[in-house]
């Protein structure tokens, strides 16, 4: 029997859910594959939005009525308003209440959401009306066979162990799970097109996830009720187990200052977010408070963390994946993207467009005079390779720098929503 629906997500992290409910909004029939038993991947372990230049794209986004996700996260922050290095008014959501939350907001959107289900293969028909490939269904790993008008390629680009062995410190068993439900497999390779590989490590591909999860009730009572009362606990490291190595190692280049080598920094998202790629066991336990600290996340994480930004798609500024007809990229896909806040703007505009192409309708672009349509156009990689050599965040690198120059960086809701309406795109996605 062949499952049917109007678009088809492929892939349940931030950036999928983000696709979902922007289709499902604007009237498609639409459904979430997910390789894993649970929604939101690295979402799972993030907990960091509304930090620097996210909090414009968030208001952004509501602003365009596309404020689902953020009004959730809003609701489960433990704290907000956080300051911490390289980082102002964040907002720290809860990872552990998290996932229920998001199933519950699609299963009121009528979303319909396959867990365990792992694509691996596809069928394509006749060459569309733009002259790619038309996909046409997806075959899930137990034979079930998933046909849609158009598709979501939220697939990520962490994984699969394979990578992490090659360009980083070997499978740490993290959230990804690659050894129990496989690895990643995207629509870009499955239809044959390319996956362009971060280059911005000289002399290595991709980067490694940036911080390990540690468990509360590990860590001393008096670092507990700090996290709990500040949210943020920053602790002066003795020379010797400073590591400025680890910093050009992290995907997430927004923390790659000189206080990450030379601090422990730790964030409360339910759980300790220690602001490390990895971090030695031994050592991390020779800090005071941390003497029976123990890694929820990566298992792994006093040796090594998943490697991320290894497969990224070309794309135009709709989010249409180069060479097809009906498929659209989402988060990690759509350009050496990193965090949950870029993950939730690319699905929303890539959720909407596959309804509108599913209806043969003109594809929806954001103005580059707002971030979010700014950072999609420039943040786009191109088969040459540009757009390789950096990673893309509204929290920092060089993307940050680009919002401060160009005048969008403006944490003032009502500057925000003034300029969403002077674009005319007030509301586009209700």
């Amino acid at each position: 029997m062949d499952y049917r629906h109007e678009v088809l997500v492929v892939g349940g992290g931030w950036a999928g859910v983000s696709a979902a409910v922007s289709a499902r909004k604007a009237g498609a029939d639409v459904a979430i594959c997910e390789k894993t038993d649970m929604l939101l991947g690295a979402g799972l372990v993030g907990g960091i939005f509304r930090n620097n230049g996210r909090f414009v794209a968030a208001e952004e986004l509501i602003a365009m009525g596309a404020g689902e996700t953020f009004h959730l996260l809003d609701d489960l922050s433990r704290h907000r308003m956080v300051q911490f290095p390289g980082h102002r008014h964040a907002s720290l959501y809860d990872v552990v209440k998290v996932e229920p939350a998001v199933r519950a907001l699609l299963t009121r959107f009528g979303v319909t959401v396959y867990t365990g289900t792992r694509i691996v293969a596809g069928k394509t028909a006749d060459e569309g009306k733009s002259g790619g490939i038309r996909l046409r269904a997806v075959k899930s790993e137990d034979g079930r066979w998933f046909v849609a008008e158009s598709f979501v390629d939220a697939t990520g680009s962490s994984g699969p162990m394979g990578i992490c062995r090659m360009f980083g410190n070997g499978c740490a068993c993290c959230v990804q799970r690659c050894p129990a439900f496989g690895p990643r497999v995207s629509l870009s390779r499955i239809l044959g097109l390319p996956e362009l590989m971060s280059t911005r490590r000289k002399g290595s591909y991709g980067a490694m996830s940036g911080s390990c999860k540690l468990a509360k009730e590990s860590l001393n009572p008096e670092v507990v009720s700090e996290l709990d009362e500040t949210g943020v606990v920053v602790r002066k490291l003795p020379e010797h187990l400073r590591n400025s190595k680890k910093l050009n190692m992290k995907a997430c280049q927004q923390y790659a200052l000189p206080e990450y080598a030379d601090c422990l920094v730790v964030l409360d998202t339910g759980q300790g977010k220690l602001m490390s790629p990895y971090f030695p066991l031994d050592e991390l336990r020779s800090v005071p408070g941390f003497e029976n600290a123990r890694f929820l996340d990566p298992l792994g994480g006093g040796k090594g963390n998943s490697i991320r930004l290894v497969a990224a798609s070309p794309r135009d500024r709709s989010l249409k994946l180069a060479g097809t007809d009906n498929v659209f990229v989402a988060g990690e896909r759509a350009g050496i993207l990193v965090g949950h806040t870029e993950a939730i703007v690319t699905g929303t505009l890539a959720g909407k467009n596959a309804l509108l192409h599913a209806r043969g309708k003109p594809l929806l672009e954001i103005p580059t005079a707002l971030a979010i349509g700014d950072f999609i156009a420039s943040s786009a990689v191109t088969p040459e390779g540009r757009g390789l050599d950096a990673s893309y965040t509204f929290a920092g690198s060089v993307y940050f720098r680009r919002m401060i120059d160009l005048g969008l960086y403006d944490p003032d809701p009502g500057v925000i929503a003034k300029r969403v309406r002077d674009c005319g795109m007030d509301g586009v996605f209700a």
